[in-house]
């Protein structure tokens, strides 16, 4: 069925050097414009703080996610309402409550990300840095390594797109018990981890400082560094993490696993919150 993340598209599918007409499921990719709405010393203003690619769903969790990730807002709290401009679904627009000041200090961006890099607007190398946490997590919570292997099946299975187009990426929170608490699906990794983030933001029962944090595909800086923000103590990525990622998670005291399956993965650092039997 076709809905706002996917969509049907007629193709020819070549077998043996035989075509045969079709229909394929696509990814949608389209721009989401976020507008900030908040308070000056001199009254109300608007600023557009972003436009980024993404697959329609769940914006306001991308909205939210976004602007905590890039350290505009510190609290979903300080958010009073999220709603699409009803003239244009690619545009949403975060309203703060009256006084609630966004920090605005260290953006530096051209405004624009693709679905295919998160830190695509930045104008400087030392932009990409500085909405980390400020101390390294201290937390001693335990992950049999067991719990670790059920993941992969687990997120295939939660994952509500992907068997249709192939091409979205999927970002969630599981809990110390195996539980996948909450899930989100976009055609750039970045905007998947954003969205999950900002899901779990708007919800003060899920704890993120002992939640795990499950990558479908690879773990790159601007990941670690988004959960970094969140203090989310372990990532599991089913793909490779680069060496940036692994020296950010390493700095701010993140466990950090790569290329889980089934029965394996590797632990890059933080080995001291798994439990191998």
């Amino acid at each position: 069925m076709e809905n706002s993340a996917t969509r049907n598209w007629p193709i020819k599918k070549v077998n043996a050097e035989t075509p045969v007409d079709a229909i394929e499921f696509l990814a949608v990719e389209e721009p989401l414009e976020i507008i900030l709405v908040y308070s000056t010393t001199n009254g109300r203003t608007k600023k557009n703080i972003s436009v980024t690619m993404r697959t329609p769903g769940d914006d306001e969790d991308l909205a939210i996610g976004f602007l905590f990730s890039e350290g505009i807002i510190n609290e979903a709290a300080q958010v009073n309402t999220i709603q699409h401009n009803r003239l244009d679904a690619n545009q949403v627009i975060v309203t703060l409550h009256e006084n609630e000041m966004p920090c605005l200090e260290n953006i530096s961006r051209n405004f624009f990300s693709s679905s295919a890099c998160g830190i695509c607007g930045k104008t400087t190398t030392g932009g990409i840095r500085g909405n980390e946490v400020s101390t390294p997590m201290m937390d001693r919570i335990s992950i049999p390594a067991k719990l670790l292997y059920q993941f992969p099946s687990k997120l295939l299975e939660a994952q509500e797109h992907f068997s249709s187009t192939g091409g979205l990426h999927a970002a969630a929170i599981a809990d110390h018990l195996g539980n996948i608490c909450l899930l989100r699906e976009d055609i750039g990794r970045h905007n998947a981890v954003d969205k999950v983030i900002g899901a779990a933001l708007q919800k003060p029962a899920l704890c993120l400082n002992n939640g795990i944090l499950l990558l479908s595909g690879r773990a790159g800086f601007e990941l670690v560094q988004k959960a970094a923000r969140a203090r989310v103590p372990v990532i599991a990525s089913i793909g490779a993490p680069s060496s940036m990622a692994v020296e950010t998670a390493g700095e701010y005291g993140i466990t950090l696993i790569g290329f889980l399956r089934a029965e394996r993965f590797n632990i890059y650092c933080g080995a001291d919150r798994i439990i191998i039997e």
